[in-house]
């Protein structure tokens, strides 16, 4: 899943883009409310993990204005005033979660899992589909018992698919799970995840819809 990381202090942002990247998500980190509202007219994402302190504003602004809009892109804020006056303001104004710093990465990934998860209106982590058990806590999946490992995003692309099975996903969305800004993206590189994920599952278990682009096949 795509996250937007809105947080001033360089040495945090670097911790949390390596940290939540290792946890499987895709990250993409910028360090004021205008490159933030630039990143969220410009491209697509799964949430937002939203310092509440910074250097053109207070994070809340910015919550405000994405609830203005309608949207209820999941958000998580981050605060180094963890005072219950600030975590009730900020829940007040439309977070989802809330998190005071210092804070463990650990439960900063599972805090925007469950996030995420309600937002789907799942309510188990596990995905399951076709026989296949998708854990996205661990990155791992499982077919009768037996285990699957899968590359991390090998793990992005199934991960996509089987959130929402039956939807074709085209290459350019896929592509949006897969990197970040700073990443460059390789011409092939679904097509590639596509052939190794279908040679764990079985070729069945992913179609292609020809000149649209991938979903999971019916369950049978």
């Amino acid at each position: 899943m795509r996250i937007l990381i809105v947080e001033d202090d360089p040495v945090l942002s670097e911790g949390l883009s390596v940290g939540l990247g290792l946890s499987g998500f895709t990250v993409d980190p910028v360090a004021t409310l205008g490159d933030a509202r630039a990143a969220l007219a410009g491209s697509e994402f799964a949430g937002v993990v939203l310092d509440v302190m910074l250097p053109d504003g207070s994070g809340l602004e910015l919550l405000s204005e994405i609830r203005r809009s309608g949207s209820d892109l999941p958000v998580l804020l981050l605060t180094a005033r963890d005072q219950v006056r600030d975590r009730i303001e900020g829940l007040d104004a439309g977070a989802d979660d809330h998190l005071g710093k210092p804070f463990d990465l650990h439960e900063l990934a599972a805090r925007l899992r469950a996030i995420l998860r309600r937002a789907e209106g799942r309510a188990t982590a596990v995905l399951r589909w076709n026989g296949l058990e998708l854990d996205p806590a661990r990155m791992r999946g499982q077919v009768n018992g037996v285990p699957l490992a899968f590359s991390r995003r090998e793990f992005a692309v199934l991960h996509a698919l089987m959130e929402r099975p039956g939807q074709i996903l085209s290459k350019p969305a896929l592509e949006e799970r897969l990197y970040g800004w700073q990443e460059e993206i390789e011409s092939n590189a679904v097509e590639v995840h596509v052939h190794h994920l279908r040679a764990k599952l079985g070729r069945g278990f992913i179609e292609t819809v020809r000149g649209l682009g991938y979903r999971v096949a019916a369950e049978g």
